[in-house]
This record gives C-alpha cells, sequence and structure tokens, in this order.
C-alpha cells in the first residue's frame, strides 16, 4: 500500500484527495473526473511554484501517480510522429547541436532519424542548473542518512510505494541505481516537483508532446536524479534492449559541466534502426555492447564525445548507442537529470507511470 490512512473529504462540489488516499483512489472508483484532476495538479504546481511546500510537494507526487494510472486506461490507440522538418539542422556529418529557441518536434524527429539525438545548447539557464545540481548533492546526502535511520532533512528522500503492486517490484532497482550514482526522482517529492516545474517552464513537455502525438508520462523507475563520479565506469547499450515496444523519448539534462572535467556521454552518432550484437568481448551483461562493436556501428562517424556545460541536454530515442564517458583522471563528478518520457499509448508494462 502507498499510504495507509484514508482522509477522503469535500471541496465545493469535488472530492478531495491528499497523499494518503492514493492506493486507494486508484482501486476505486475515485470521483474526481480527469479534468479536475488535471486542474488540482496545476493549481497545487503553481501555488507550490510560489511558495514551496513540503506537504503541497508530497501530493503532488501522489496525484500525478494517479493521474498517470488514469492516462493508461485512456490512451489514444494511433499517435503520430511529427513530419521530419531539418531546414534547422546542421548540416550532416556535424553535431547536431541547435539552441533552444530552434526546437521544434519536426527538428528533433528529423535529427534523432539522421543523427539519432540532438543536442540542446542552453535548454535551461545557468544557474538554475547548477543550484538543481547542488540539491540533487543534498538528496543523496538525505538518503545516506535515511537508509542509516538518522533523521533526514524533510522532502528530499522519502521512497514512494506505488498504488499497485505490479509497479512496486520493479523499485528493487534502488540498491543498483545507488551503486551507479543515482537516486530516483520519485523518491524525493521536493525534487520531483521542481523537475517537472522546470520541465513546465522551459517548453519540454509541449515539445515532448509534439514529439509523440500525445501527453507524455514519465515513470518511477526511469527518471533519476544522477551524480555520477569519474570512477563509474561507463556501459555501452540501447535502452530499446530491454523496455520493449515503446514510443519514448530521453531527456539528458547535463546540471554541471561535463565531457571534459566531469563524466559526460560517449555517443555512436548514427541512426541505428535495429539492436547491435550484445554480450562480446569484454560486454559480459546480457544488455551491454562491447567497445568493438560500438566502433563498428559507428563506422566512419566515429564516436564522440560532447563538452556540456550547466544547462545544456540531449534528446534521443530507444535506439541511441551511448554510454556514460568517464575516466578516473575527471576531477569532478557530473549532475546531470536522466529521464524518459512515454506515450502512454505504448508505456512499459512494468513501470509505474507519472504524469507531468
Amino acid at each position: 500500500m502507498i499510504f495507509k490512512a484514508r482522509t477522503k473529504h469535500r471541496k465545493g462540489n469535488s472530492a478531495v484527495i491528499d497523499e494518503h488516499d492514493v492506493q486507494q483512489a486508484i482501486e476505486d472508483d475515485f470521483d474526481w473526473t480527469d479534468a479536475q484532476l488535471r486542474a488540482e495538479i496545476a493549481a497545487l504546481a503553481e501555488r507550490n511554484r510560489a511558495n514551496p511546500d513540503r506537504h503541497t510537494e508530497r501530493r503532488l507526487r501522489a496525484l500525478r501517480h494517479v493521474a498517470g494510472v488514469r492516462a493508461l486506461d485512456s490512451r489514444d490507440p494511433s499517435p503520430q510522429f511529427p513530419a521530419p522538418d531539418d531546414t534547422q539542422l546542421p548540416p550532416a556529418g556535424s553535431l547536431p547541436e541547435v539552441r533552444a529557441d530552434q526546437l521544434t518536434p519536426g527538428l528533433v524527429r528529423a535529427a534523432i532519424l539522421r543523427d539519432g539525438f540532438i543536442l540542446i545548447r542552453g535548454l535551461v539557464d545557468r544557474n538554475e542548473a547548477l543550484a538543481f545540481g547542488e540539491e540533487i548533492g543534498r538528496a543523496f546526502e538525505q538518503r545516506e542518512k535515511f537508509l542509516a535511520g538518522q533523521s533526514a532533512a524533510e522532502g528530499y528522500y522519502e521512497e514512494i510505494v506505488p498504488g499497485r503492486p505490479e509497479y512496486a517490484e520493479p523499485l528493487s532497482v534502488r540498491p543498483w541505481i545507488r551503486e551507479g550514482g543515482g537516486v530516483l526522482a520519485a523518491d524525493s517529492p521536493m525534487l520531483s516537483a521542481q523537475m517537472v516545474d522546470m520541465f513546465e517552464r522551459t517548453g519540454l513537455v509541449r515539445l515532448v508532446e509534439g514529439y509523440l502525438g500525445e501527453r507524455p508520462l514519465i515513470s518511477l523507475q526511469k527518471t533519476t536524479l544522477r551524480k555520477a563520479e569519474p570512477s563509474v565506469p561507463g556501459a555501452w547499450h540501447q535502452d530499446g534492449s530491454f523496455m520493449g515496444d515503446v514510443r519514448a523519448l530521453n531527456l539528458w539534462l547535463s546540471l554541471s559541466r561535463c565531457g571534459d572535467e566531469a563524466p559526460g556521454l560517449d555517443i555512436v552518432p548514427r541512426r541505428l534502426n535495429y539492436l547491435v550484437t550484445q554480450q562480446t568481448e569484454e560486454a559480459v551483461l546480457s544488455i551491454q555492447v562491447s567497445q568493438a562493436m560500438a566502433e563498428e556501428a559507428a563506422g566512419d562517424r566515429k564516436i564522440i564525445r560532447p563538452i556540456f556545460d550547466p544547462g545544456d541536454a540531449l534528446l534521443f530515442d530507444d535506439w541511441l548507442l551511448h554510454q556514460t564517458g568517464s575516466d578516473p583522471a575527471m576531477p569532478r563528478p557530473r549532475y546531470a537529470i536522466e529521464n524518459w518520457f512515454f506515450g502512454p499509448s505504448a508505456f512499459p508494462a512494468e513501470y509505474g507511470p507519472m504524469a507531468l
């Protein structure tokens, strides 16, 4: 169960659900309409933007989970990707980088179909990105207190328990996420609220909706607040090898300078419409691609490691072959948000949904 207490009450003509009601709201016939639920989420988000509050952030997290489950029950059966528009795309063979104000769904589609990704300079304000990275560092500190049974600051780390059992088992990835230098965003009600607000203010949610052809969801399991240490090696992979048949777009948002002084991202800069052979040479994991196979897939395009400034971002889909680009000699860790947006029409069955 996500919360034990039931405290449903009335506000005007509609039912009000707080964070203690979520489990039952998912299982029962919750008497808000979808429009009322979306309106309440929007009102809470606006209130929290003006005056951040831990109770409001917890409630936002809970209601977004309810709304995400509902979205899967009313999904569009036939969304369409936008027509590719390469008019603003740099010449073939060069880095597909653009300014944030150039972004359109068609441009993103054209870049992904040609190069496998698009790099956006200045998607988030530099100072805001740096500040969010510092908050991720605090979330790591508070998680360690939480796991040690000590008193932790409210809001930074409070583990979510999904409203349905089928969404809970995949959260057993927490130890692996921790070992790899991450905190699940859903486990931080404060930072997940700030993150979604950032997505909205930058126009990212609207952009992704235009790309996927449907209002996107995020997931409990594949939205990570990252602190990548130089000592943690990368592993070549394509997320499509384990996510199944999805409609998806990945956001890799750098919150510190990386690629030179901190771990960045190594990329095979070409469109791949197939899964590269896994578990050869040093690649021991079932989803891992070897260095030799990555180089072969890159061909004459060669593997690249772009330099990111705070606020720069990458968008790509589940076919891109990539890995964390780290070197133990790098002096600093990299802070980032790594998030997959999913179309409800093809949402991974084992993941827990969160509405935006």
